[in-house]
């Protein structure tokens, strides 16, 4: 199985974050985005090769990669052009044939791939019921219960059943030959070659997809709801409170992570609060919140706030959205 994951999106959505390094390394429940992913792979089978196209800061990615995942055969693809997801595949294409998995970082699903060895389908997308589809993308099923087609921001609501930005597919050669079409017919969507075209030509060909879904499907792409994720993941595996709470004068309240390498005293911590390596937090109340590594939290008090890496703040309650090696502070 070789995986692909294009992650090259300038992310302007989680700004000022994704000024200093990129989305996927921005963290949740102790974590980046990013390797909240590459565990879900821990499923598979076998992994051959995971392809990262990445785009600004992509070195930043590298070098998380190479250390938090030596074992990993890795391979790097630069997008230096944002001319979608079907493109960033296509980039990628150098060695790509047999089983294919194609994986989005924007969002993260709780799914079991070991099925993936024994799949008897041609395809497969992993989708979710929403109530307002029209910001995604959704498959439109046949009478036979196998995808028809996918539909990229339909205008309306009929078809509920969102992709949640991940495929298999059983030959990757087909999906590049697709892409390829695509590319040459300009079969665009506001100047991007979005991949739900080019699944559209393999199905029109006779691909056999089904669908799976999935019932936990969380955005990390916007800072309410990756808190949102963030408060998901801590109620579901992420809590090292009873850890944290034997620190001598520290209160929490779970469901929290407090990074070991973290120095937080005199302070109460939670719910629902994510604090990295190298954080020093003190004389402070936080909730709701997720403070980078190496950040500074003194004399304060935080609510649904996200601290970047490096930062300090220090005094006054609030709720903020600081960046990376930014400092706030009132006298």
């Amino acid at each position: 199985m070789k995986i692909v994951i294009p992650m090259a999106g300038y992310g302007t959505r989680l700004r000022p974050h994704t000024w200093s390094k990129p989305k996927p390394l921005v963290t949740v429940a102790g974590k980046p985005v990013l390797g909240h992913v590459l565990d879900m792979f821990g499923t598979l089978p076998s992994i051959d090769e995971v392809v990262f196209v990445v785009g600004y800061l992509g070195t930043q990615v590298q070098d998380y990669v190479a250390r938090a995942y030596p074992g990993l055969k890795a391979r790097y693809v630069e997008q230096t052009e944002m001319l979608g997801q079907s493109h960033a595949v296509w980039l990628a294409r150098q060695g790509l044939s047999g089983p294919m998995l194609l994986v989005f970082v924007d969002t993260l699903i709780d799914t079991d791939l070991s099925g993936l060895a024994s799949e008897k389908a041609e395809a497969v997308a992993w989708v979710k019921a929403v109530p307002d589809p029209r910001r995604f993308g959704v498959a439109e099923l046949g009478p036979d219960g196998l995808v028809r087609r996918l539909v990229e921001k339909p205008q309306d609501a009929t078809n509920n059943l969102a992709v949640v930005g991940m495929y298999y597919l059983r030959q990757a050669e087909r999906l590049i030959s697709a892409i390829e079409a695509q590319m040459t017919g300009k079969t665009m969507l506001h100047g991007e070659f979005f991949l739900a075209d080019a699944l559209t030509i393999l199905l029109q060909q006779g691909l056999k997809m089904r669908v799976q879904p999935v019932e936990v499907w969380h955005d990390c792409g916007k800072p309410d709801t990756l808190l949102e994720t963030n408060r998901y993941l801590l109620e579901n595996g992420r809590d090292n409170s009873a850890l944290a709470a034997q620190r001598p004068g520290l209160v929490v309240i779970p469901p929290v992570y407090i990074d070991p390498a973290a120095a937080v005293t005199e302070a109460v911590i939670g719910p629902h609060v994510s604090i990295g390596a190298g954080c020093e937090v003190r004389r402070s109340l936080v909730q709701d919140s997720i403070i980078d590594e190496g950040s500074q939290i003194l004399d304060t008090a935080l609510s649904a706030s996200l601290i970047g890496r490096e930062a300090r703040v220090i005094g006054r309650y609030r709720s903020l959205n600081v960046g990376d090696s930014s400092e706030i502070g009132f006298a």
